[in-house]
C-alpha cells in the first residue's frame, strides 16, 4: 500500500482563493484535496452523459452550501462542518459552495475530472487575467467584477445553477479580447468606427472561445458573455436584446463591469470615485441597464464602499 505524506501530490493548481490538488487517481477514480480561502466557492453540478459518484468529506472549517431543490426558485441552504459529507450518483442538482472561513475537504470521484475541469479553468482564469492587464486594468479586475457580481446574485436570491454560471461568466466575461489586435485595445485615443466594430465582436469572440474547451459548463456561460454589453433599451451589442431578452447573469455583470470600468484609472483617463459612479448607475437605470439590478447594486453601496 502507498502512502502519501502531506504536500506529496501528483499535481497542484490554484484558482484565487482555492487550492485543488490530486491525491491519487485509478481505474477512472480520482482522490482530490481541496483548500478554501474566506470568501472562495467551489461548485458542482449536473453534466450530460455522467453517471459517476461524486462525494466530498468536509476536514476542517465551515461551508456555506446553496443547493438547488429544482431549477425555478428553491434552494436549499446548509452549513457544512468538520466531518460531515455529501454526494451524489450522479450529482443531479446544482450546489455551490462558500467557505466562511479556510475550509478543507475531499472529494472523491469515480470519473476522471482534476485535468479537464481543473486544468481547463486555470489556463482561462491566467488567459483573463493577462488580458484585462494588456487591456489597462489590474490584475484584481477579473475578481472584483466576481465578487461583486456575486454579491447581486445573492441578494437577488438566484438559483445555484445561476450563481454558478455568474461566477464563472463574471470573471471570464472579457476572455474574448484575446481575438482583438493589441493596436485597438491598447488605443489611447477614440476608436475609429471600423475599430470599433472590432472592438464589439470581443463577446461573441468569448463565446467561441469558451465553446472551444467543449466542456458543457464553460459553453453555457458562454451565451451569458456574450450578452454582458447588450443594453436594457435595446441599444446595446451584439445582438441589441432587450429587457428580459437579456439573461439576468449578463444584466448583473453589465453594471458591475460598468461601475468598475469608470472607477479604475486607465493610461488614457483618470478614473471617477465610487461615489460620481453609482450617480451614473441609476441615471442610466431602465436605459442601459436593468431596473431591479440597478436597485439591488445601489442597496449593496455600503458594501461595495468597503470592498
Amino acid at each position: 500500500m502507498d502512502i502519501i505524506n502531506p504536500g506529496e501530490f501528483i499535481e497542484t493548481v490554484h484558482i484565487k482563493g482555492v487550492q485543488i490538488s490530486l491525491i491519487t487517481a485509478g481505474d477512472g477514480t480520482e482522490v482530490i484535496y481541496h483548500k478554501m480561502q474566506p470568501g472562495s466557492r467551489w461548485a458542482m453540478g449536473p453534466v450530460v452523459g455522467w453517471t459517476g459518484l461524486e462525494y466530498i468529506f468536509i476536514l476542517s472549517g465551515k461551508l456555506v452550501l446553496h443547493s438547488d431543490v429544482n431549477e425555478k426558485t428553491d434552494t436549499d441552504i446548509q452549513i457544512l462542518k468538520q466531518g460531515q459529507a455529501v454526494y451524489g450518483s450522479p450529482v443531479k442538482t446544482h450546489s455551490i459552495f462558500h467557505a466562511e472561513e479556510e475550509s478543507e475537504f475531499i472529494y472523491v470521484s469515480s470519473q476522471p475530472v482534476f485535468y479537464q475541469f481543473s486544468q481547463v479553468s486555470k489556463e482561462l482564469m491566467e488567459l483573463a487575467i493577462s488580458i484585462e492587464e494588456k487591456d489597462g486594468y489590474t490584475v484584481d479586475h477579473c475578481e472584483r467584477i466576481k465578487n461583486y457580481s456575486m454579491l447581486v446574485g445573492e441578494a437577488l436570491d438566484l438559483t445555484s445553477h445561476q450563481l454558478i454560471n455568474l461566477n464563472y461568466a463574471s470573471f471570464y466575461h472579457d476572455i474574448g479580447k484575446i481575438k482583438v489586435p493589441l493596436h485597438i485595445l491598447q488605443k489611447p485615443g477614440k476608436l475609429s468606427a471600423e475599430e470599433w466594430k472590432i472592438m464589439q465582436q470581443h463577446t461573441t469572440y468569448g463565446k467561441e472561445v469558451l465553446s472551444s474547451t467543449n466542456n458543457p459548463a464553460l459553453i453555457e456561460i458562454g451565451k451569458i458573455v456574450e450578452q454582458h454589453h447588450e443594453r436594457y433599451d435595446g441599444k446595446g451589442y451584439p445582438k441589441g436584446l432587450k429587457e428580459d431578452e437579456i439573461s439576468i447573469e449578463a444584466s448583473i455583470i453589465s453594471v458591475v463591469d460598468s461601475f468598475d470600468a469608470m472607477t479604475t484609472d486607465r493610461v488614457y483617463k483618470k478614473g471617477k470615485s465610487k461615489e460620481e459612479a453609482f450617480k451614473e448607475i441609476k441615471i442610466n437605470r431602465g436605459t442601459m441597464y436593468h431596473p431591479l439590478i440597478v436597485d439591488t447594486f445601489l442597496s449593496l453601496k455600503e458594501k461595495i464602499l468597503n470592498y
